[in-house]
């Protein structure tokens, strides 16, 4: 298309397939996380992280048999994918026990938000990303009650957010290397740590029936159906694309827990939402057509 085309008529370039996958999977993280909270009585953060995780890597193995196509190479490549996905995992969940859910999401998007800041090329990818800090700083709560803040959940968070910068670079080379395998390798590798945390913790709990018909759907809803759709988008958009739209996460969360978990937003927060989804949206009309390189 010509440069006079686009003016004419601008339309989304990012590839919509990856886009509408990535929002599929904020959406169903978002779900999963109001359902596990329904463990976290019964096994902690840790032992519904291992369910979670454990399901998952079970559920994706089963579907594309990863050991069919993952030579011994390929598993030690995906290490670095695998261990940013468990550790993520635990330690997001276990900032939940510290801190609102909103809250923690918002601190954890700081990994993906330095990563679109270091790899943008273009003044509009900062436009965007300035638009997503500004409705972060209005949802966490820098002017008033900071303090009140456990500074462990927000510690945690902040680590979770470190995992997840390093699993939007691993996870974009993975899935262009590997295509659907790396997603239940990567998961395995992530089960295989957060499997012994949870056993430890929780103990026979996490064999009770009723806790692994949950798990089940914990698993599913917030690991295996969400980190598939990833991995479909990641190798289809630009790395500051992607993680500019990932900007979207806190907003989806606090639309789920509206809904799901009855929990009232404040004026703020709703212009926060604005700001986010908007940074969202204009990273995606104005996306560059080719993928990015991986960065090396």
């Amino acid at each position: 298309m010509t440069t006079s085309a686009l003016a004419r008529a601008p339309r989304l370039r990012a590839d919509p397939l990856a886009v509408a996958a990535l929002f599929g999977a904020l959406v169903s993280i978002s779900a999963g996380a109001s359902f596990a909270k329904g463990l976290f009585p019964a096994v902690g953060p840790e032992g519904a992280t291992a369910l979670r995780l454990i399901v998952s890597a079970c559920l994706l193995s089963v579907a594309f048999r990863p050991w069919r196509t993952l030579g011994r190479r390929d598993w030690r490549a995906l290490l670095p994918y695998g261990i940013a996905l468990g550790v993520m995992n635990l330690a997001f969940y276990k900032a939940l026990s510290f801190i609102p859910l909103g809250i923690a999401i918002a601190i954890e998007f700081s990994g993906p938000l330095a990563v679109a800041l270091l790899t943008s090329r273009r003044k509009a990818d900062r436009l965007w990303i300035a638009l997503a800090v500004a409705g972060l700083a209005l949802l966490l709560p820098l002017w008033s009650g900071a303090a009140s803040l456990d500074p462990r959940g927000v510690a945690l968070a902040a680590a979770a957010g470190a995992c997840w910068a390093v699993y939007l670079l691993a996870g974009k080379r993975a899935g262009e290397d590997h295509g659907i395998a790396a997603v239940a390798g990567g998961m395995a590798i992530a089960a295989a740590i957060a499997a012994p945390v949870g056993i430890i913790h929780a103990g026979a709990a996490l064999l009770r029936p009723e806790i692994l018909l949950l798990g089940l759907v914990v698993g599913v809803v917030s690991s295996a159906l969400p980190y598939t759709l990833e991995m479909i988008a990641l190798p289809r958009l630009p790395t500051t694309t992607f993680g500019t739209l990932l900007a979207a996460e806190p907003a989806v969360g606090a639309l789920i827990g509206l809904v799901a978990l009855g929990e009232a937003l404040a004026p703020s927060q709703w212009a926060a939402i604005a700001l986010i989804v908007a940074a969202a949206l204009g990273a995606a009309l104005t996306g560059e057509g080719a993928k990015a390189e991986p960065h090396g």
